[in-house]
């Protein structure tokens, strides 16, 4: 059988064309989002782009990843920071018409964990919960193997718990959330406010300060590089902390691009969480890092269609 995924962002949206027997994406492209021209003109783009990988291959249907708040019953935009005309916006419908095939919409965190579910290390899991860190912090959790949205289907905004009370403030408008100290967006801002304390720190000699040039510095010994990881790994560690006493995963994939620190996020991660669940929960979990990489939008897009179908 075959789905289309799409990962839509504001910048880019990647389509996908994917096996769901192997989880294999058979052709894939990349095209500019281009929001500045209208909605409608993007939808058309982008059928355009499934008609294009899916060009001699019969798909049962396609799955949207978007950000922002998603009435996933009826493939509805309700609002997206990346698009600010989307209020209320119909793209599974609109796409749908297009294409004359379902169309399946869902908030891109809550694909993240479907794509964990079906094709990445929640496989044979039926309680996950998943983080994925980028330029914000999203998060999703399944439940008896079902998605939990909450009454609005919004639900889950796992990088919105305060970790830090009287933190930096968060995009959101409180303070201390994870996203503000987790993300990537949150580590390069830490990194930079340490520059003029830290003007020696290894982290100015790489070719950009991001989250990677963090935790290089920190794995060579460099003290802020050290301190900001150490501040990441708390956080984090409060965080899923919570997530476990809350939905009792068996598993917690991380994924995102700070999650390719590797070891010296996950090794200290894993050990300060075990510390802090209560006895009750000790080695019911196990914390992962996604296996999916570049691949996790177009195939957590992908799931939404086998999740619903």
């Amino acid at each position: 059988m075959y789905v289309v995924g799409i990962d839509l962002g504001g910048t880019f949206f990647k389509v996908g064309l994917v096996d769901t027997e192997s989880g294999e994406i058979l052709r894939k492209v990349e095209w500019e989002t281009r929001v500045s021209e209208g909605k409608e003109r993007v939808v058309e783009r982008m059928a355009q782009a499934v008609l294009e990988v899916s060009s001699g291959y019969d798909y049962v249907g396609v799955g949207i990843g978007s950000p922002g708040s998603i009435d996933h019953d009826n493939g509805i935009v309700r609002f997206s920071p990346n698009f600010p005309d989307w209020i209320n916006f119909n793209l599974g419908g609109t796409l749908s018409k297009l294409l004359n095939k379902p169309v399946f919409v869902e908030n891109d965190a809550n694909a993240f964990v479907l794509g964990e579910k079906w094709f990445g290390a929640g496989k044979g899991h039926e309680h996950i919960v998943a983080l994925t860190l980028g330029t914000g912090v999203g998060g999703g959790v399944i439940s008896h193997g079902k998605l939990i949205t909450g009454k609005d289907g919004i639900g889950t905004e796992l990088g919105h718990v305060i970790v830090e009370p009287n933190g930096p403030q968060c995009g959101c408008g409180n303070y201390g959330c994870l996203e503000a100290i987790a993300s990537a967006t949150a580590i390069r801002r830490m990194a930079l406010e340490g520059q003029k304390k830290f003007p020696e720190s290894e982290i100015f000699s790489a070719e950009e300060v991001n989250a990677k040039a963090v935790f290089d510095a920190a794995r060579n010994g460099d003290l802020l590089g050290q301190m900001i990881a150490e501040r990441v790994v708390n956080a984090l560690a409060i965080g899923v902390t919570n997530f476990i006493h809350i939905f009792n995963p068996s598993i917690v994939v991380i994924g995102g691009g700070v999650s390719r620190a590797g070891d010296i996020l996950f090794a200290p991660l894993r050990e300060k969480v075990r510390h802090l669940v209560m006895p009750s929960f000790k080695d019911t979990y196990t914390i992962v890092q996604s296996p999916l990489v570049e691949n996790a939008g177009i195939l957590g897009a992908a799931s939404i269609v086998l999740q619903n179908l």
